[in-house]
């Protein structure tokens, strides 16, 4: 038996029929990038502001904590694309993965890394995401992997969809009463292709936001 993330979390975030869109296959053509999905999608100023914390320089991009337990591991097994517009998309995007993970481990949807790195739809996503942890009494430990990441820019350079893989296979959910960590069998359930669109935040340089989520559960091409 091996453990892993809770499916109840992933079962009740689907149900709620927000952004956990199923995506296609992902072979999109390079004459497709300017109909990325959501492109279109605005930012909106982050409503939470980052509070001091003793976390070290390397864990608050943009003044932001994003930290996490030792025991909550999120790996980003990829390379950065040479556009500079794409690095920093993919950036934070990884940073909008540690929000969220962190609104869990904090049991809130209102932590300033989730107001600075989502919006939108990528808002939504995070608030679901989170509250069905918080709602079944479930947090995480273990590490999940992210790789095989491309990206991919509208011509305005406002918009980059960053696509990969997720792994789970090592990530296990664990009740928060109890510290009962939930066992299942290795599957194809642990594999997951994202696709986020992220937009950049007018008035910031280098700061970008996931404006909509798109997930290919059991993806056999991640495995």
């Amino acid at each position: 038996m091996k453990r892993r993330t809770l499916p109840a979390a992933a079962a009740l975030a689907a149900t709620a029929a927000l952004l956990l869109t199923a995506c296609g296959s992902g072979d999109d053509k390079a004459s497709d990038k300017d109909k990325i999905a959501g492109a279109d999608q605005g930012t909106k100023t982050p409503t939470a502001s980052a509070s001091a914390s003793g976390a070290p320089a390397e864990d608050k991009p943009d003044g932001v904590d994003v930290s996490l337990p030792k025991d909550m591991n999120l790996v980003f097994d990829w390379a950065k694309p040479k556009d500079k517009n794409e690095a920093a998309a993919m950036d934070d995007a990884a940073n909008f993965l540690r929000a969220i993970y962190r609104g869990v481990d904090k049991r809130t949807t209102k932590d300033a890394a989730v107001a600075t790195y989502a919006t939108d739809g990528g808002l939504k996503y995070a608030d679901t995401q989170i509250n069905a942890y918080i709602e079944g009494g479930w947090t995480v430990i273990g590490t999940r992997r992210h790789y095989d990441a491309t990206t991919r820019s509208t011509t305005d350079g406002k918009s980059v969809e960053v696509a990969f893989c997720s792994d789970s296979s090592k990530f296990y959910g664990k009740e928060t009463k109890s510290g009962k960590v939930l066992k299942t069998d290795p599957s194809i359930k642990d594999f997951d292709y994202f696709k986020i669109i992220m937009v950049k935040y007018p008035t910031g340089t280098d700061l970008w936001q996931a404006s909509k989520v798109y997930v290919e559960t059991e993806a056999t091409k991640c495995r």
